[in-house]
């Protein structure tokens, strides 16, 4: 020990961060979150009134294998640029230490899991802004701290983050059988091939899961796994306690014990307690062991209590150990830890293999209280029990860096964006080609809005028009890499380069990574005070693979463009599997996402220069275009501001009918042409009809239901939603035929509006190979098939 009373790293020579003093008050302050996280879990199942009598659940011991770790970080490693995505299941830790800080009230600590109380999981938009990162879809927490940390170097490169804002650590608490979900593979690769920096992985290793005991000797995988993709790996085992018995006779014999103990094993003794950790550990030491008597001496050097004391203090449930672990890390390489833990540590449940969900019962949770010194009625006071001064703790806690963080959500300028997207006119093109061409023109003119927007695509950036953008903007990358072709002289349409002021981030094949990186980079403002607006591609079929993440990102509230191409069945000779059919519903049914699927060219721009203000806005979100490779003809028309205006509130009237006009055909999409078509030829028999284009079948449902929910309340004002406007001047007993290359749900509810018969066309199963005009017929979207449904009269 230094003069200073400071400990001394013999390994190293260094002097740690931490004294004998901080750990003194840090396992105090362990001893209030443990205490306040089991309680808020308890009070929530069996002091608060529950009139539907459901489960109300919570992880008691999924909390206590964590309590050391968190403590450990919120009161003296993480600075106020750090940023922690807490595992799910930990939820109450993490507000159990923001109410010591005074970042959370008592009140959402009893109502947790209540209406309006701290939630389940930990959640941005749900919970107050002390979180970093929302968690609860496992896997999904932890692989979006690489891409943080990407979207902080990216940042960073270009100069756009505050001058003050030094690089924080992107920190994931891990629970070890998340390390079973497929994601966190597919982001380990991913991130690798961007050299990411500034990452932590913590374990926390108590190898339980939900329905068993985790295989023998997975660290070592765990540890080969984050080492192949150039990770430091930081594994600590034992704690303070079972580093002194080593030290003593006999303790190289229950060193071996540890080591060789099976985990079911292990966590059956960490239930059972002192007398059977002592038989066990002799029955399974050969009693021909040249030190097997120093062994039985040191066994019976400790009380049962004091055994069991030793052989539960593994490495992620001792502070110096946890403490040493952080200290070690002195560079801003991706680091992973693995703590060995014991799920339930410190609670009556400790180690039972159904402990899981288990909860304490009402005795077991007064005899915990006693034991914690806490007085009955005095169960939220923070400092209640504490064996030091209390104004030590706060003390300790003041001198946290991470209390030096001055705001959880920061804020940058908006970025200006054009009254109009400049687009060169053509006459035949496609919404795929004509985004591609939008984006290029946005590069090519420059300024702020070029400088902000970010894109990157799951090996598809060629294949969805974003070459063009690439060519003029590059590649991201941490070192600068010219293109080989291009040195080489060998003729290429693709120029791109590698280097920090590239503004395209190229990912592998992995939807879900494209998903986590649109999350990370749509939280860049509030993160990292850099705002950017970023546009992700892929195959719109592909969506459902990403879903999940996508659903994380969107739950978050990340702000991002989703641009999706080739969509439906037009892309006719591909076949099934790259023909998507539900993805119209996903635009409308998933929330923070607002679909849009334009016909022409020119609807694409207004939704464009739209989506990069909601993007912004306060009440906005993210933005989903549903684009084709189909080649149309364009209209020849001026867009005037109140036809914009209907662009991007969901739909305008191609033909406007006449009022009280009994046939109307409304349509989506690549499907134009034909359903232009049909109304060509209804013209003559029925002249007065109505071609009305449905640009957001998300935007027009929405707000219909906002404003249904509002006449239910009683606070509508006599207000009327876009689509009750739209089909005012038909007639009521009018018919109208519904077509979208898609699932024909997305447009048949528009019937319900105001009680009009609705024939509704679209896809509503696997396609095949040949050419559209193939599949239209085969699927009755063909211009024929839209005539005949709008004409034909309802039964009955």
């Amino acid at each position: 020990m230094a003069a200073d009373g400071s400990i001394i790293d013999a390994g190293t020579g260094r002097t740690p961060s931490y004294t004998d003093e901080d750990i003194r008050m840090l396992e105090e302050l362990e001893r209030r979150v443990r205490w306040l996280s089991t309680w808020t879990i308890h009070n929530a199942n069996h002091l608060r009134e529950n009139p539907d009598g459901v489960k109300v659940g919570g992880h008691q011991s999924s909390c206590a294998s964590i309590n050391t770790i968190l403590t450990a970080l919120y009161f003296h490693v993480m600075n106020e640029h750090d940023r922690i995505a807490v595992k799910p299941h930990g939820s109450p830790v993490m507000h159990a230490i923001q109410y010591l800080l005074g970042n959370q009230t008592q009140e959402k600590l009893e109502d947790f899991r209540g209406y309006g109380g701290a939630q389940s999981y930990p959640s941005r938009t749900k919970d107050n802004e002390t979180v970093d990162f929302s968690t609860g879809s496992v896997g999904l927490g932890a692989a979006v701290t690489n891409f943080a940390a990407l979207t902080q170097d990216y940042l960073r490169m270009k100069g756009i983050t505050p001058a003050d804002h030094d690089p924080g650590r992107m920190i994931a608490i891990v629970g070890d059988a998340e390390l079973d979900e497929g994601n966190v593979y597919e982001c380990l690769m991913d991130t690798w091939k961007h050299d990411i920096r500034n990452c932590w992985w913590v374990i926390d290793y108590n190898r339980q899961s939900l329905d068993g005991v985790v295989n023998e000797h997975l660290f070592r995988v765990i540890g080969r796994m984050f080492r192949s993709v150039g990770w430091n790996v930081i594994t600590v085992k034992y704690g303070r306690l079972q580093m002194d018995a080593f030290k003593k006779p006999g303790g190289r014999l229950l060193k071996k014990f540890i080591n060789e103990c099976p985990n079911d094993v292990y966590s059956a003794l960490a239930f059972q307690g002192g007398p059977a950790w002592r038989r066990q550990i002799l029955e399974d030491t050969r009693a021909d062991e040249a030190d097997i008597g120093d062994l039985h001496d040191l066994l019976n050097s400790y009380t049962d209590d004091e055994l069991h004391a030793v052989m539960t203090n593994l490495g992620g449930h001792s502070m110096e150990a946890v403490l040493h672990a952080f200290d070690q890390v002195q560079d801003d390489r991706p680091t992973c830890f693995i703590f060995y833990t014991i799920k339930g540590y410190g609670l009556p449940l400790m180690g039972h293999k159904d402990n899981h969900a288990g909860l304490m019962t009402p005795d077991q949770m007064d005899a915990f209280r006693k034991a914690q010194n806490v007085r009955e009625g005095h169960e939220w006071d923070k400092f209640e029990g504490v064996r030091v001064p209390e104004a030590e703790l706060k003390s300790q806690m003041a001198r946290a860096p991470y209390t030096r963080r001055k705001t959880y959500r920061l804020k940058d300028q908006r970025v200006p964006v054009p009254d109009t997207l400049t687009l060169p006119r053509q006459e035949r093109t496609s919404t795929q080609e004509a985004f591609g061409r939008i984006l290029n023109e946005i590069s090519r003119q420059g300024g702020m809005l070029a400088d902000r927007i970010v894109t990157t695509s799951p090996d598809v950036t060629v294949s969805t028009n974003l070459g063009p953008w690439v060519n003029q903007r590059g590649l991201f990358g941490r070192n600068e890499k010219e293109d080989t072709f291009r040195e080489r002289k060998v003729p290429s349409a693709q120029k791109w380069t590698r280097s920090p002021k590239g503004q395209h981030i190229e990912l592998g094949i992995a939807e879900n990574d494209l998903f986590l990186n649109l999350a990370a980079l749509g939280l860049s403002e509030s993160l990292f005070g850099g705002r950017l607006l970023p546009i992700g591609t892929l195959y719109d079929p592909f969506i459902a693979r990403g879903l999940d993440a996508l659903n994380y990102a969107c739950y978050m509230d990340a702000r991002f463009m989703l641009v999706a191409t080739p969509s439906g069945v037009t892309l006719a000779p591909e076949g099934g599997a790259h023909q998507s059919i539900s993805t119209p519903l996903i635009g409308m049914g998933q929330p923070g996402l607002l679909g849009y699927e334009p016909s022409f060219a020119d609807e694409l721009a207004e939704i464009m220069r739209y989506g990069f203000n909601y993007m912004q806005d306060e009440d906005g979100g993210a933005i989903y275009l549903r684009l084709s490779t189909r080649p149309m003809d364009q209209p020849k028309r001026e867009l005037d501001d109140e036809t914009k205006r209907q662009i991007t509130l969901g739909g305008y009237w191609m033909k406007k009918p006449d009022p009280d006009a009994g046939l109307a055909i409304v349509y989506t999409g690549a499907v134009a042409p034909q359903a232009i078509a049909a109304h060509e030829a209804l013209a003559d028999r029925f002249p007065g009809a109505g071609l009305l284009a449905v640009t957001s079948a998300a935007r027009l449902y929405n707000d219909w239901q906002r404003v249904e929910r509002a006449r239910v309340k009683g606070t509508d004002g006599g207000e009327m939603a876009h689509i009750e406007d739209l089909l005012e001047p038909l007639a009521a007993k009018a018919r109208f035929c519904t077509v979208i290359d898609g699932h024909p749900a997305a447009l048949a509810w528009m019937g319900a509006v105001r009680g009009h018969s609705v024939a509704p066309l679209g896809v509503d199963h696997f396609g095949q190979t040949g050419t559209p005009s193939d599949l239209y017929d085969h699927f009755a979207i063909d211009a024929k098939s839209i005539e005949t449904a709008a004409m034909r009269a309802p039964k009955g």
